[in-house]
């Protein structure tokens, strides 16, 4: 099992994504973060079960799909793995937003 290290840039996702449909409804909001933490969870597991993001074609930056969003991850050593960001897939990933 690796060590799943959640970045400044990723919580901030992650509470922006919280804030945007609490709006409208809190109840979904929690079900939706709470879905993604979940998902990010398989990855302490298994580090490659994500695919390699198109964007960037390097193997340790990888991502998972929960609902709309990417979970981007790299994967920093055999015992440790960033979460970088959670993007909704309708925006724009360019590689100066990840690091």
């Amino acid at each position: 099992m690796v060590k799943i290290v959640w970045t400044e840039l990723s919580l901030l996702d992650l509470k922006e994504i919280f804030d945007y449909i609490a709006a409208n409804s809190f109840r979904y909001a929690t079900i939706t973060t709470d879905k993604i933490y979940q998902r990010v969870q398989i990855i302490a597991d298994n580090p490659f079960t994500g695919k390699i993001v198109n964007e960037f074609n390097v193997k340790s930056i990888r991502e998972l799909i929960e609902g709309k969003y990417r979970i981007i991850y790299r994967i920093k050593t055999n015992n440790q793995v960033d979460i970088l960001r959670i993007y909704h897939s309708a925006r724009l990933l360019k590689r100066n937003k990840i690091d």
